[in-house]
């Protein structure tokens, strides 16, 4: 009989590695829940905008929303307003900050004397930065030149 070491196996290690599965299972789920919110952050008014090849806006720091629909009803930030209510709440706007920016979104249907009756009350109320919102174009312009 020998007298040594009995030979012994190591156990089984730690394992230190992240486990992938239930990460991968959260990042899923959060997409489906942004997929699904998403057009519900966007504009309830449906308007056929007319298309434009301009540069996007630029970031502005503050704005307000003008919205003419088909009808040529007006909304302010998303709620209907009557042409009094709109100069009420612009001169408001225009007293808290003059550099406020009117955001004028109007669909193609509505005639251009609105837009300007619109527009005239903006500039009254004291708001001269109107931009007007444009979708960009199914396809790119082509030119014709060779």
């Amino acid at each position: 009989m020998s007298f040594g070491r009995l030979e012994r196996t190591p156990g089984a290690q730690p394992f230190s590695e992240i486990n992938v599965t239930p990460l991968v299972d959260v990042m899923l789920v959060l997409v489906v829940i942004f997929i699904i919110t998403a057009p519900l952050l966007a504009s309830t008014i449906r308007l056929d905008l007319p298309r434009s090849d301009a540069a996007q806006p630029s970031e502005v720091p503050q704005f307000v929303t003008l919205v003419v629909d088909k009808s040529g009803q007006a909304f302010l930030n998303d709620q209907p307003v009557s042409a009094v209510q709109m100069a009420r709440s612009l001169r408001q706007s225009a007293a808290l900050n003059p550099d406020t920016e009117v955001q004028l979104r109007a669909d193609e249907a509505v005639p251009y004397g609105r837009i300007v009756e619109v527009m005239g009350i903006a500039q009254k109320a004291g708001l001269n930065r109107i931009g007007f919102v444009a979708d960009a174009p199914a396809e790119p312009a082509l030119s014709a030149r060779p």
